[in-house]
């Protein structure tokens, strides 16, 4: 394979001082995600931003370069115009713009040799997402996903616990990530909520799912390293939002006999993010919720119960210094999650090299790609009333097989009836 020079630079230059250099299209002062992003990449002083074309707006651009004191001279009106002038200067860029519009941006930050950090979900339709897996091929270029949720402490505590084989064979899981946004209404007015114009139109994936969906499709495949092969799935409309899909209710078959039930919406009045996973296994079971994120409830097959903290002497991944901001008992959260990527993030670029980041916490295009996938079949089966398959074309996409060797992805139906 060969090696693309200018990430050869980046690398070179990463390991002679602690603070990368990043970039940032979009994630402007009006976004929804621009200043976590801004936050949690200088926290811990892995990253510096000091390059930006952050808005279309140029008012809004120029006043998102001036709070982060970016100079004029690198505050770009056009992203074509930031990723042709900053060659050599940056370690990376962040893709933070509506989703619609990644794949174009993306795919020529990764021709011109940029490693790219892109917010979720990667793209809108699956179709663009293997786009985005061909470029990176193609330049042997580095792209990661950030899906923050897998950033915390006691997550990984749950993903180091299932590997050791704690829960012993993982049998089901059941996650949840119901919100509130699209039937609560704001202010001491009373008023509608008015989200984002790009969040009002459905694409060949609904925007709730690549809003919410794709976190669950990714905590699933990081703490399970289990793929999901089928699915069947309903899919509704009950807030304010006329045609807009905002509640979905998912069943989901995966490899080596593991099951799934996902629901996700905008439109659960008291959830303001209720972000919850449970995993059952044949030993024991595990459950974390978003909203009390320092704590790890455990239960094993004799009855008995365990919380597990960064404080519990049993911990051994959650008490690593690095998530240590401040002593346990001050709960550390969505923030911090995601500065935990962020470093992720610099430790890869620092130490890999290749398409996909050598890192054990980091998701791949590959990763997302497949999240896409299973939005996809999740719209396809509320539309069908039949259980839809996640690889359509299973053989050409390969298999996943069993423990017992038998080729899971291709195998009939658990269930051939309708919804």
């Amino acid at each position: 394979m060969k090696t693309n020079p200018l990430i050869e630079i980046c690398f070179a230059e990463s390991t002679q001082a602690m603070t990368l250099q990043l970039g940032v299209i979009g994630g402007s002062l009006n976004s929804a995600v621009g200043r976590t992003h801004q936050i949690a990449a200088e926290m811990d002083n892995h990253w510096e931003i000091t390059a930006g074309c952050f808005s279309r707006n140029a008012s809004t651009n120029q006043a998102t370069a001036r709070q982060l004191r970016i100079p004029e001279s690198r505050n770009y009106r056009d992203w074509r115009e930031l990723l042709e002038s900053e060659q050599g200067q940056l370690s990376a860029v962040a893709v933070l713009t509506p989703t619609p519009s990644h794949a174009e941006i993306i795919c020529h930050a990764l021709d011109l040799g940029y490693p790219v950090i892109s917010e979720k979900a990667l793209t809108s339709s699956v179709e663009d997402g293997e786009q985005i897996i061909k470029a990176g091929e193609a330049c042997n270029g580095f792209l990661t996903v950030t899906y923050n949720y897998s950033g915390y402490p006691l997550v990984r505590e749950l993903r180091n616990l299932i590997r050791a084989g704690r829960l012993g064979t993982l049998l089901h899981v059941q996650a949840e990530m119901p919100q509130e946004g699209f039937l609560r209404l704001v202010g001491r007015e009373n008023r509608p909520p008015e989200p984002q114009p790009w969040r009002l139109q459905d694409y060949e994936i609904p925007t709730v799912s690549l809003d919410l969906g794709v976190h669950l499709h990714q905590l699933i495949l990081f703490l399970t390293d289990r793929h999901a092969l089928q699915v069947c799935a309903t899919q509704q409309n009950t807030g304010f939002f006329a045609g807009i899909v905002d509640s979905v209710q998912c069943l989901a078959r995966y490899n080596e006999g593991f099951t799934a039930n996902l629901w996700y919406g905008k439109c659960a009045l008291g959830c303001t993010n209720g972000l919850r996973i449970r995993i059952f296994g044949s030993q024991g079971s595990a459950e974390w919720y978003q909203q009390n994120p320092e704590e790890l409830r455990l239960h094993d097959n004799l009855g008995g119960m365990q919380i597990l903290t960064r404080a519990s002497n049993q911990a051994e991944i959650c008490c690593e210094g690095r998530y240590g901001r401040f002593k346990a008992g001050h709960p550390s959260g969505f923030i911090e999650a995601f500065a935990n990527y962020y470093a992720d993030v610099a430790d890869a670029l620092q130490h890999g090299r290749g398409a996909s980041p050598r890192h054990e916490y980091l998701a791949t295009a590959e990763d997302a790609v497949e999240g896409l996938r299973m939005m996809a079949a999740i719209n396809r089966s509320a539309e069908s009333g039949q259980w839809e398959s996640v690889w359509e074309t299973a053989r050409s996409h390969g298999s996943f097989p069993s423990k017992t060797g038998r080729d899971e992805s291709v195998m009939p139906f658990v269930m051939q009836s309708t919804i």
